[in-house]
Formats: C-alpha cells, structure tokens, sequence
C-alpha cells in the first residue's frame, strides 16, 4: 500500500536551517507529483510546494518563495523541503503528499489535487 514517511523536523532559531525529507513507497514514486503541505495550530492546512514528476518544475506558495526549496530524487523514491531563513510564523506540522499522475499537470495547490499524505513531522521556529 502507498506510505509516505516524513522526517527531518525540529526546533530552531528563527533564520535557521531544516532540510524535510519524505520517503515514499507503495507505487512508481516518479508517475506522480508531489507536494507539501503544513497545518498550525488552529488554521487549515495550508499549501507550502509542488514538484513536477522529474523536478523540473516547482511552485511555491508566495510565503515561501525564495526561502524553501522543493525537490526529489525518484531513485531514491524520496521528496525533500529546504526550509531557510525560518520565521516563527512556519511553525507548524509539516506534511508531504502525493498529487496528480502522469501526464496531468502539476499545477496542484489544493488538499482536493492529493490522494494519499504522511503523518507529518513538526517544524517549530522560535524568535
């Protein structure tokens, strides 16, 4: 059956570093995009990063634009978010999930585009 397994969250300072990882299995992980999600405390789950099948193309979430990096590595069966210069304002559980396949399109922002999502991993940024 489909699994998407999440690490790689913590407790940082505020401007720090977290790399996310998600490791899939279940299925041809390179058929299908992949995104990432997060939920704080009390707000819905928000779209953070979608990847195209062979990471050639990525969307992001403006809050995140030029500070998280979406990618993959499908011979690893393997997603991953770079999270940079964190804010208070991304904590949050930090969720990857699986999105449209093959051949349409990527352009997946919206819980509705993903079939199948992780447990989630915890991302707290402190001031």
């Amino acid at each position: 059956q489909v699994q998407l397994v999440e690490s790689g969250g913590g407790s940082v300072q505020a401007g720090g570093s977290l790399r996310l990882s998600c490791a899939a299995s279940g299925y041809t992980f390179s058929n299908n995009c992949m995104g990432w999600f997060r939920q704080a405390p009390g707000k819905e789950r928000e779209w953070v990063a979608t990847i195209a099948y062979n990471g050639g193309i990525t969307y992001y979430a403006d809050s995140v634009k030029g500070r998280f990096t979406i990618s993959r590595d499908n011979a690893k069966n393997t997603l991953y978010l770079q999270m940079s210069s964190l804010e208070p304002e991304d904590t949050a559980m930090y969720y990857c999930a699986r999105g449209p396949l093959y051949p349409r399109g990527c352009r997946a922002t919206v819980t509705g585009d993903f079939d199948y999502w992780g447990q989630g991993t915890q991302v707290t940024a402190s001031s």
